[in-house]
C-alpha cells in the first residue's frame, strides 16, 4: 500500500511528496551489491549518528515532544545499519515499533537517504512506542552487500530474498531490546512493499520480543515489463508460493493492508498471497482498503494516508493485548 522508499526522498517535515519507486525495477545481483560510500561520505553519517539530537513535535494533534537521533545497529561482519530512532517523551521502557522501508530500483539503492514514514513514526510515538527505522545493508550510507536480489524475473527467489531482509530487521529488533528504554517482549514490526516482504519472511520465524507484524503493500518483483510487453509482476504464482511457505512456520498474529489501487500488488495478487499464507497456518488479517491517490502502493508515505490506515491498526494493536 505505500510504495518503496523513494531515493533521495525528503527528509523533511512530510514524506507525502515522496512518490512511489519502482520497487525491483532493475533487480540485479549485485548491481549495488558491494559497493560502499566514500570514507568521507560513511564519516560524516556516523558522526550524524554519534552527536546528532533532535526534538521533532509528533503529529496527530500531540501535543508532546519526542527525542530523536541517528545511531549505528551492528549488521554482522563490519557493517553497522544506520538507523533513527525516536523516542516519546517521559522516562521508563517503552514498547519497539520497527519500520522498514521498501526497495527503489538497483541504480538507486545507494542514494538512498534515512527512511523516515513521518506520518507513521509520528502516530506509533504519540501512543508511546519507541520507533526505530533501520536502512538495511546495501542501501544508502548503511553500505555493504545488498543481499536482497531474488535473481532472474523468469525463475526469481523471492523466499530467500525475503529472508535475507528478515536478517537485518532480526538484528535491529536483537539490538534495540537491549536498549535500556526499550519494552523488551513489546515489539511490533512493521513494513512496506520490499520491507513488508522481510516482515511477512521475520514472522516466519517467530522471534521472540514480537507480539505482531503489519504488512504495508507487502511483495516483490512488481512494476516489471513482461515478455509481452505489459507492466507487472514478474512471477505472481512464485511470491503466492513464497508467501504460503511463510505462512508455515509463521505464529505470530500479522495485519496486511492493500489498497484497491496498488500498482504494484493489485488486489486479487495481495488476496491470494494472504490466502496461501493462511492456508498454511499462518495467523492473519487481511484488509483491502480503498483506493488512494494515483497509486495506493503510496499510501505509508503520505500523511493523508492516516485516515486510511489508523483505525484497523488501532483494532490490530487492540486485538494483542
Amino acid at each position: 500500500m505505500s510504495a518503496s522508499i523513494s531515493a533521495r526522498c525528503s527528509t523533511a517535515a512530510s514524506s507525502a511528496a515522496c512518490a512511489p519507486a519502482r520497487a525491483d525495477a532493475a533487480n540485479k545481483p549485485g548491481a549495488a551489491g558491494g559497493k560502499r560510500p566514500s570514507v568521507r561520505r560513511r564519516s560524516f553519517a556516523l558522526l550524524l549518528a554519534a552527536v546528532s539530537t533532535v526534538i521533532l513535535a509528533l503529529q496527530a494533534g500531540s501535543q508532546q515532544t519526542a527525542r530523536e537521533h541517528t545511531m549505528g545497529i551492528p549488521a554482522g561482519g563490519d557493517v553497522s545499519m544506520l538507523a533513527t530512532v525516536m523516542r516519546p517523551a517521559g522516562a521508563g521502557k517503552r514498547p519497539l515499533a520497527i519500520i522498514n522501508h521498501g526497495s527503489p530500483a538497483s541504480g538507486a539503492r545507494e542514494d538512498m537517504e534515512l527512511p523516515r514514514y513521518d506520518a507513521l513514526s509520528s502516530w506509533f510515538v504519540a501512543r508511546g512506542y519507541v520507533v526505530v527505522l533501520p536502512l538495511r545493508r546495501g542501501y544508502g550510507d548503511t553500505g555493504g552487500e545488498w543481499a536482497e536480489s531474488y535473481g532472474q524475473c523468469q525463475q526469481p527467489d523471492y523466499y530467500n530474498a525475503g529472508l535475507h531482509g528478515a536478517q537485518d530487521i532480526r538484528a535491529t529488533l536483537a539490538f534495540m531490546r537491549r536498549q535500556p528504554y526499550v519494552a523488551a517482549d513489546r515489539s511490533i514490526v512493521i513494513g512496506e512493499s520490499a520491507g513488508g516482504w522481510a516482515t511477512l519472511a521475520l514472522s516466519s520465524q517467530n522471534p521472540p520480543g514480537v507480539s505482531g507484524t503489519i504488512n504495508f503493500a507487502g511483495g516483490r518483483g512488481g512494476q516489471q515489463r513482461l515478455a509481452d510487453g505489459r507492466i507487472g509482476n514478474c512471477a505472481p504464482d512464485a511470491l503466492v508460493t513464497a508467501a504460503g511457505r511463510y505462512g508455515a512456520t509463521a505464529r505470530v498474529p500479522t495485519l496486511w493492508i492493500y489498497t484497491a489501487n496498488d500498482s504494484f500488488f493489485k488486489p486479487a495478487l495481495a488476496r491470494r498471497m494472504f490466502d496461501a499464507y493462511a492456508a498454511a497456518g499462518g495467523h492473519g488479517t487481511y484488509r483491502l482498503l480503498p483506493a488512494f491517490g494515483r497509486d495506493g502502493h503510496a499510501l505509508v508515505n503520505s500523511a493523508d494516508g492516516v485516515a486510511a490506515w489508523s483505525r484497523p491498526i488501532s483494532e490490530f494493536l487492540a486485538s494483542l493485548q
